[in-house]
């Protein structure tokens, strides 16, 4: 196997493109696009991560089974976002509206030393409250 090898000039171009992306996804951030904000945010990382396995990790001129793998971890990750989506949009939120769960899992934590604690916190509210619900016996 030959191995290719690209041009200093080539290298800087990706790297100016990554640049410029981050840029860009700085520069989103801080305008309101709604929802469309995370899709921006996931086309703009999407765009980055191609850069970097196309060049930096050289796929586009590893072999046809490299190239398999790579699509592979793809296929497993969109799975993996979509049952994740899937999960999400089904919930109806029942169990907060019960009183079974606290308002604080609704809202987000503040960044700090003390979003362990309380997420620790949170998640023995959380099991506290599941094991009160009645369970059917599995025979």
């Amino acid at each position: 196997m030959t191995e290719h090898i690209d041009s200093i000039k080539t290298y800087t171009l990706v790297l100016l493109a990554l640049l410029a992306l981050t840029v860009a996804t700085t520069l989103v951030a801080f305008v309101d696009l709604g929802g469309f904000s995370v899709v921006v945010a996931l086309a703009i990382a999407v765009c980055k991560m191609l850069l970097v396995a196309l060049y930096f990790m050289h796929v586009r001129h590893s072999t046809k089974l490299t190239k398999l793998v790579v699509l592979g971890g793809l296929l497993w990750l969109a799975i993996l976002l979509m049952l994740t989506l899937t999960d999400f949009t089904t919930r109806d939120g029942s169990a907060c509206r019960a009183g079974r769960c606290s308002d604080q899992l609704t809202g987000s934590p503040e960044l700090g030393p003390s979003v362990l604690p309380r997420l620790l916190r949170l998640a023995a509210e959380w099991l506290e409250n599941r094991s009160e619900c009645p369970r059917e016996s599995v025979r």
